[in-house]
């Protein structure tokens, strides 16, 4: 008899991800977690949001979208201390709320995770194309600039970019582990020289007025600034990939939360400080584009600055890269781990000891987005899948501590039962804020997802025909 809401047990998926090495530590996941939320989020977003929904208050979006992830956080890593297995939501998912609902936040999140590396992959071929090819004399064809959609054939730097982080993940988590940590010393630092240098350009007028009336909608005149918020939570989906990295990380217990909360403050000083320089530096009005801080740069005369501030850019977005294409080939494996999807795709390479084959997947498809499928779109769809998570983990907390069966002598969430049901509210206040288009693709995709459970997942799931995990 099969039971689409059985409870997965937790010493199943602790026993198949015993093969993964844990290796990372607490400043390695804040490493990390810095490397995808500073990324297409901060060099990208502040300008779009500001122009399209918020005007200069583009800040105080940022400021209460890290503060409900922070709360969020919590919850995450509360079950990552509980259950330090891979797959992050969908595993808690299915361990708490049975395998239909944790095969849909899994699937939901596959998505966000594909899209959020197309997304950063489009960004980065943005600053790439129009700021460094442009820069030495080298024009790519319009038709290699973008995809269909935008009157191209393929976005062949957004590609190519995909391609080459792959290759990194490909050897292994320790390479990666270098890299990332380098990088994400050299842009925290960018970043910092043009909050610094900004700040001497800024122009109070273009803080009047902070938010604008246009933006003024429901609920309560603050529909711009909550629908900015609802939209910026992509930048902030990093600490779901350190879950995601629980099974691969030293005493999950005390490290995974120290790398969420960690990686929220490092970002929303970062967010925050830059918007508020970016909007005053230049009208909001001018920053719908996709490159708004080098934008910023050229038009008050700082040309040089520019230069340096790509850079920045490209090193952001390239490790935001990295860090999520690992969360969404975890999470993949996650899933042909436990026989909802080809159990190719829970196969462990013996020498590198990486799911090898979902990486090579997650590759594929997200080079395909992101050479076919323009940027704010991308960015549009991300967060539904997101916010979803965000509310049924926070939720989750509360069945979690009545779990005997779940020991938890780590970090948990306080102000219990409170904080996880207030985050919990939060996020499902932010999905009806998103977009009407977002929350409609959204459904379809979580309609088709369905789909492949009850016709695929459910005959070759491994809880449904009582077989071990791994």
């Amino acid at each position: 008899m099969r039971n689409i809401f059985k409870k997965v047990p937790v010493a199943n998926c602790l026993q198949a991800d015993s093969r993964l090495v844990r290796s990372l530590h607490a400043k390695d996941l804040v490493a990390l977690g810095i490397g995808a939320v500073i990324g297409t989020g901060i060099f990208i977003l502040p300008g779009h949001e500001a122009a399209l929904h918020a005007g200069p208050a583009v800040a105080v979006a940022f400021l209460l979208a890290a503060i409900v992830s922070g709360i969020v956080g919590m919850a995450y890593a509360e079950f990552s201390s509980a259950m330090p297995v891979a797959g992050s939501a969908y595993s808690f998912g299915s361990v708490i709320y049975g395998e239909v609902v944790g095969w849909v936040l899994g699937w939901a999140l596959l998505l966000e995770y594909f899209l959020a590396v197309s997304a950063e992959a489009t960004g980065f071929a943005s600053y790439f194309n129009d700021n460094i090819l442009e820069a030495i004399g080298l024009h790519l064809p319009k038709a290699l600039q973008a995809g269909p959609m935008e009157g191209g054939i393929v976005n062949l730097s957004a590609v190519l970019i995909v391609l080459i982080v792959a290759f990194i993940l490909y050897q292994g988590s320790n390479l990666s582990k270098r890299v990332e940590d380098i990088m994400v010393i050299l842009k925290v630092a960018i970043i910092i020289i043009f909050v610094v240098v900004g700040l001497v350009y800024i122009k109070t007028e273009n803080y009047v007025p902070f938010y604008p009336k246009e933006f003024h909608t429901a609920p309560a005149g603050f529909g711009g600034i909550s629908t900015a918020t609802a939209t910026v939570f992509f930048a902030f989906i990093g600490f779901d990939a350190l879950a995601s990295n629980s099974a691969e990380t030293v005493n999950p217990g005390k490290n995974v939360v120290k790398g969420i909360l960690g990686t929220v403050l490092v970002a929303v000083v970062l967010y925050v400080s830059f918007s508020l320089v970016l909007t005053g530096m230049v009208n909001y009005k001018l920053l719908n584009v996709d490159d708004p801080a080098a934008y910023a740069l050229k038009l008050v005369g700082l040309n040089s600055w520019n230069k340096l501030i790509t850079l920045g850019a490209l090193i952001g977005i390239f490790t935001a890269m990295i860090t999520m294409l690992l969360g969404g080939s975890r999470l993949l494996y996650a899933l042909g781990r436990d026989g909802l999807l080809p159990k190719t795709m829970g196969q462990v390479d013996a020498k590198k000891m990486i799911p090898d084959h979902a990486v090579i997947v997650s590759t594929i498809v997200a080079a395909i987005f992101a050479g076919l499928i323009p940027l704010m779109q991308l960015a549009s769809l991300i967060n539904a899948g997101t916010l979803l998570a965000f509310a049924l983990i926070s939720f989750g907390v509360i069945p979690l501590r009545h779990r005997k069966d779940i020991p938890n002598h780590g970090f948990k969430m306080p102000l219990y039962p409170c904080l996880p049901i207030l985050a919990g509210l939060l996020s499902v206040y932010f999905i009806i804020m998103l977009p009407k288009e977002t929350k409609i693709m959204v459904s379809l995709w979580i309609v088709v997802g369905l789909v492949i459970y009850f016709t695929f997942g459910l005959k070759h799931s491994k809880l449904q025909n009582g077989e071990k995990k791994g």
